[in-house]
C-alpha cells in the first residue's frame, strides 16, 4: 500500500495554482528558520497540534497565516478569551433568534430563515469550519492560555477524535480532513495541563538575536510592500544595533517586539523630510542611551522614561 505524502511547508513547489477560497490572498512576510520549519512539517506528518510558546511579538501568530498561504489551504483564526469555551470554536446556535422567528412568522412572510429548520440558526466557528474543508485547513488557536484551566483538556476530545456533536440539530460532524492546528501561548496563567501537552508537538520560538536575522526580516517585510522604500543600509545597521542593545537591558518591563521595531524603522526613514541622520542616531543610542521616537518602541511608563529623548 502506498501512503500519500502530505504537502509540507517551505517545499520548492510552494503555493498551488488552485488555492482554497479561504486561503490568505496575500503572502505573509515571514522568515522561518530551519528548526521551526521542521517543527511545522512534523506536526503536518503526525497530524498533531503544534504548540508554540515565546514572548509577545516574536512572530507566533503570523506563522499560521504564512503556512496557510504557502500551502494554499484555508486559514481560520480563533482568538481565545478568558470566557471562551470549546464549543465557541466549533459552533454557536442562536435559540433566541429562532424563538423570535417563530413568534413573528405570521408577520414577516419574506423571512429568509425557517424556524422549522434548526440548521438555519447554526453558525460554525473557526475550528468547526475546518471540518468541512475539501483539503486540510490551517487553524490558529491564539493565546490558549487565556482561557479557563479546563479549556485545554476539553479541547482534547475534539483533537483526538476529530468529530463533535450538535445536540440542537441532532447531528454529528466528522472532519473531512484533519486540520493543521497551531496553538500559541504566552503562559499567561502558567503551564498548560500535562495531558494536553502530551497530545501536542512543542516549539519555543526565540526572539531574533542576531543582526543578520533582523536585517533579513527587514528585507522580507519591505519586499512585501511595493510602495515602501527600503531604508539605506547604514540606517538599518545602526537601528538594528541600537534595538538589540535596548533588548539586552534586563530591567525593561516590556521588551519591544519585531513589529514595534519595524514601525520604529519606518518612522526613522519617513517621518522627517529626510531619513534620520545615521551619526545622530548612533550617538544617541550608543552614547547617550536615549531613543528618538521612544513612544513607538516602549509601552510601559518606566521603560519610556528610561529611554525618553525630548525632540
Amino acid at each position: 500500500m502506498t501512503i500519500e505524502k502530505p504537502r509540507f511547508f517551505n517545499e520548492p513547489d510552494r503555493r498551488p495554482n488552485d488555492p482554497h477560497r479561504d486561503s490568505p490572498k496575500a503572502p505573509e512576510p515571514y522568515v522561518a528558520h530551519k528548526e521551526l520549519i521542521h517543527a511545522i512539517n512534523l506536526a503536518i506528518l503526525l497530524e498533531r497540534p503544534l504548540l508554540i510558546e515565546g514572548e509577545a511579538g516574536c512572530g507566533k501568530t503570523c506563522l499560521a497565516k504564512a503556512v496557510a498561504y504557502e500551502l494554499g489551504y484555508p486559514f481560520y483564526r480563533w482568538d481565545v478569551q478568558s470566557i471562551s469555551q470549546v464549543r465557541d470554536g466549533l459552533y454557536t446556535y442562536d435559540s433566541v433568534l429562532r424563538l423570535h422567528d417563530v413568534q413573528t412568522i405570521s408577520i414577516d412572510v419574506e423571512k429568509k430563515r425557517d424556524p422549522s429548520k434548526s440548521g438555519d440558526y447554526l453558525t460554525f466557528g473557526a475550528l468547526g469550519r475546518a471540518f468541512f474543508s475539501d483539503r486540510p485547513a490551517v487553524v490558529l488557536i491564539d493565546e490558549i492560555d487565556k482561557a479557563d484551566l479546563d479549556f485545554p483538556n476539553d479541547l482534547l476530545g475534539v483533537l483526538d477524535d476529530w468529530k463533535f456533536s450538535i445536540p440542537e440539530t441532532r447531528t454529528a460532524v466528522s472532519a473531512r480532513h484533519k486540520p493543521i492546528v497551531i496553538l500559541t501561548s504566552n503562559k499567561e496563567k502558567g503551564n498548560l495541563p500535562s495531558p494536553f501537552l502530551r497530545r501536542c508537538l512543542y516549539f519555543y520560538l526565540e526572539f531574533p538575536k542576531t543582526p543578520e536575522i533582523l536585517e533579513n526580516i527587514i528585507k522580507v517585510h519591505y519586499a512585501s510592500q511595493p510602495k515602501a522604500t527600503l531604508p539605506e543600509a547604514e540606517l538599518v545597521k545602526e537601528a538594528v544595533a541600537g534595538f538589540l542593545k535596548i533588548r539586552e537591558n534586563q530591567s525593561l518591563y516590556k521588551k519591544p517586539s519585531t513589529s514595534e521595531f519595524l514601525d520604529w524603522l519606518k518612522v526613522l526613514q519617513s517621518y522627517l523630510p529626510k531619513p534620520f541622520d545615521v551619526n545622530q542616531l548612533k550617538n544617541q543610542l550608543q552614547e547617550q542611551d536615549k531613543v528618538p521616537y521612544s513612544e513607538v518602541l516602549f509601552k510601559h511608563r518606566n521603560d519610556w522614561l528610561r529611554y525618553r529623548l525630548a525632540l
